[in-house]
């Protein structure tokens, strides 16, 4: 049996880490930002091991930067990441156990946005079956309402948001 550890990040040895086991995920400077956010109560990040090997991250936000959150206090789980050879192993969802409990903490619900192209198939079906429902403001890129008509990039800034009551 895989034994999954899942850890806050506080300090800047686990940045070194991350940096050194996910470089192709996201680079040095992006969990720099992180710990520099974390440190200001900004953000709680998360990273889950098996044995010493990281094998997956994801953060909450405590002020999103999508506006509906923002204006209505919602915290926001963001940017979840399993290395591709650990995914279908639950990491996902206990990292999200983890978040889920940390937003439980500051109010009743917390949220999450998902991509809407193939690549995030497994993440939409994820967040439905923890009962994440759509917030009803439509589809949004880079955090801006996409308006009837506009033609917008299918790329990782076009979301749906989702609302789950803790």
């Amino acid at each position: 049996m895989i034994t999954i550890a899942i850890e806050r990040v506080i300090n800047e040895l686990q940045i070194d880490e991350l940096t050194k086991q996910l470089s192709d995920m996201r680079p040095r400077e992006y969990w720099e930002q992180c710990l520099q956010e974390i440190a200001e109560n900004k953000r709680v990040t998360v990273i889950a091991k098996i044995d010493d090997t990281i094998v997956g991250y994801g953060h909450l936000l405590m002020n999103s930067y999508y506006p509906y959150f923002a204006e209505h206090n919602i915290p926001e789980i963001n940017d979840m990441g399993v290395v591709p050879d650990y995914r279908r192993r639950g990491i996902a969802n206990l990292m999200m156990d983890e978040l889920e409990n940390t937003a439980r903490q500051r109010g009743s619900r917390v949220g999450i946005g998902v991509g809407l192209y193939r690549d995030y198939g497994n993440a939409q079906r994820i967040y439905c079956k923890r009962g994440y429902v759509l917030d009803g403001r439509g589809i949004q890129y880079a955090n801006q309402d996409v308006e009837p008509g506009s033609m917008v990039r299918v790329d990782d800034d076009l979301l749906l948001y989702l609302i789950k009551e803790l």
